[in-house]
């Protein structure tokens, strides 16, 4: 008996060219499936990874961003859009600012370098809650039960409850522990112990950003755009859909032309797609609704001084600074300063997280930032501010609520029965999957399902539904 195909997908519509959007095209063109158009709203590709250089020369990303993978999709990718040389590496080093030093990270596994006060009382919670630790905890546990039964009060007390906080502009309590995974280093309480007592070094670097890569010119958008520019005019720019009519299999343009699909690949957001498709029933727009994301200013400040400082970033979970996190963006790649003249010139990207809605006064926040970075003298006092640029990305990180996975369990579902397949970083609304790689990976992933019915690799089969099928 002849084995049955797997039906032609027919007319596919892209709806976002971030690096999910693109990648998604990209493997469709590598499968032989050329029927597709792909729709942005913004006048240059890359979404949320774009790049900017601003008046003054310098350029910045939408936040931080560093070149890792987990997946060789990704990797073959970044080797067929750049040679080796165009490509810059790092070895990760970063820290924490507590008190009045430099804590490296993760700051779990260098108690050794706190005050020694601190140090004890990190160290006697920590043994506390390792002691306690076959005390298995609910599957719907909160972020800070999770955090108090990992890493014990003091732990807590000093660094993830101030931190998470500033980073999520929400109360860890009101957050789900359910996407951890690799984003929050585990203990090893054995080695802690003997790096406290001088027994031996500290472990290596945690993580899989231990090691990164950067575009030697251009930021992370470089990658973006070089994609971009290979996929060709099926990359439209200036495009913003306004809705989608599974019922007339039309998706409409705020130009008022109307694009035929017979399936639609969405990166936008999961609400407001959700908002915008003109047959979802109420109790799918009232769950999408009641996801939560972060706004993020992204508060880059270019000076006229060289940094002496090797280190890759800064991470800030004391009040007195109004940024999370600083990137000591100059030394990803000269080139982004005016001449990739690093002699001359120096830049940092600091990262300041909202709720959305939040009025935010950028000169305030430039002024906060540029007192903070030389307070804490990673900029000399004396040193000129030559570039400050804001950025306001209004939809920057999908928060992980306690109620997200009982949403997305509702919304999603739905519109992949309108063969409206929702992707990426807010389209599936997970931050734990919310990395460049993860987002190539699931482009790649669904533009293999739909083509050849292959089983999406990333995400769990429960969010899928067989290809074609409406309800």
């Amino acid at each position: 008996m002849p084995k049955a195909q797997h039906p032609l997908p027919g007319r596919i519509v892209i709806l976002g060219a971030g690096p999910c959007g693109l990648a998604c095209a990209n493997e469709l063109d590598r499968l032989g499936h050329r029927n597709w158009t792909l729709l942005e709203a913004a006048p240059t590709v890359g979404g949320l990874a774009s790049s900017v250089v601003d008046r003054a020369g310098f350029t910045w990303d939408l936040g931080g961003h560093v070149v890792f993978s987990h997946f060789g999709e990704f990797d073959q990718l970044l080797g067929e859009l750049f040679a080796p040389h165009e490509l810059l590496h790092h070895d990760r080093s970063s820290y924490i600012r507590f008190r009045d030093r430099w804590v490296p990270y993760p700051f779990q596994q260098h108690l050794h370098c706190l005050p020694q006060a601190d140090a004890e009382a990190c160290l006697r919670s920590l043994t506390h809650a390792c002691q306690q630790r076959e005390q298995t905890l609910p599957t719907d546990t909160d972020f800070a039960t999770w955090l108090q039964a990992q890493y014990g009060s003091g732990l807590v007390e000093r660094f993830f409850a101030p931190y998470n906080t500033k980073v999520w502009a929400t109360s860890p309590e009101k957050m789900s522990a359910s996407w951890v995974a690799e984003r929050v280093a585990p203990v090893d309480l054995d080695e802690i112990l003997a790096a406290f007592y001088g027994v031996k070094a500290p472990m290596q670097r945690w993580g899989p950003n231990s090691k990164f890569a950067f575009p030697s010119v251009g930021g992370t958008g470089e990658i973006w755009r070089r994609l971009g520019t290979r996929l060709g005019n099926r990359v439209r720019t200036r495009a913003p859909a306004t809705s989608i009519d599974p019922g007339a299999c039309l998706v409409r343009l705020e130009s008022g032309e109307a694009v035929p699909f017979d399936q639609v690949v969405a990166t936008l957001p999961l609400d407001g797609l959700a908002a915008m498709t003109t047959t979802s029933p109420l109790d799918v727009r009232e769950a999408a609704r009641r996801l939560k994301h972060t706004t993020v200013a992204m508060v880059g400040l270019g000076y006229r001084s060289p940094t002496l400082d090797e280190r890759s970033w800064f991470y800030f979970p004391e009040d007195d600074v109004p940024f999370y996190r600083a990137t000591n963006f100059s030394k990803y790649a000269p080139a982004n300063v005016p001449g990739a003249d690093t002699t001359a010139f120096s830049s940092w990207m600091t990262e300041i997280s909202v709720m959305p809605g939040t009025r935010v006064n950028q000169r305030a926040l430039v002024k906060a930032a540029d007192a903070a970075l030389r307070r804490h003298r990673l900029v000399p006092g004396l040193a000129e501010l030559a570039t400050a640029h804001v950025e306001m990305i209004p939809y920057a990180y999908p928060i992980p609520t306690l109620d997200r996975d009982e949403a997305l369990a509702l919304t999603v579902p739905w519109l992949e029965g309108q063969a409206i397949h929702p992707r990426g970083r807010f389209g599936t609304w997970r931050y734990e999957i919310g990395n460049m790689d993860h987002a190539v990976k699931m482009g790649v992933d669904i533009a293999r399902r739909l083509v050849t019915g292959a089983t999406e690799e990333l995400l769990s089969s429960q969010d899928a539904v067989p290809v074609g099928s409406r309800s």
